[in-house]
């Protein structure tokens, strides 16, 4: 069974009352347990990490390396900012999706710039949880 780990960067852990009008209602919680459900049905094991710091993202990343298949990662802000996660995923050799639950180039300039894009297979921005989920199907080969 494929193993895809799933992490979340900082502030996602206030999902469901951070800006709603952008983010939605749904918490972090909804979201891994939305991605635990539909992992069995894709017959995939996940495990779901979230962090605000950046050093214990590099590290999760880092102790990734022939114990996942994949990676999904929403870094949040550290998309915009992180040579440290960009550099972690390339080192580590494992493909990764990037994710944003909001549309990230309908929105202020400095969050058009994604230091990980470049060293992810794919990303996929602006359709909430579903963006999740379709990482989730891409890495389960159905």
């Amino acid at each position: 069974m494929k193993k895809i780990l799933i992490i979340n960067g900082p502030n996602l852990n206030l999902l469901g009352t951070r800006e709603p009008e952008i983010y939605g209602k749904f918490t972090l919680a909804d979201i891994e347990n939305t991605l635990k459900d539909f992992a069995k049905k894709m017959n995939v094991e996940i495990e779901c990490f979230q962090s605000n710091h950046e050093g214990e993202i590099v590290d999760k990343i880092g102790g990734a390396k022939n114990n996942f298949e994949g990676i999904i990662i929403n870094p949040a802000a550290y998309t915009h900012t992180s040579v440290a996660i960009r550099d972690a995923i390339a080192s580590v050799e494992i493909p990764v999706i990037e994710v944003h639950i909001s549309n990230i180039y309908s929105r202020e300039q400095f969050r058009h710039n994604s230091f990980i894009a470049p060293v992810a297979v794919g990303q996929i921005s602006g359709l909430g949880i579903k963006g999740y989920l379709l990482a989730l199907e891409y890495f389960s080969g159905k």
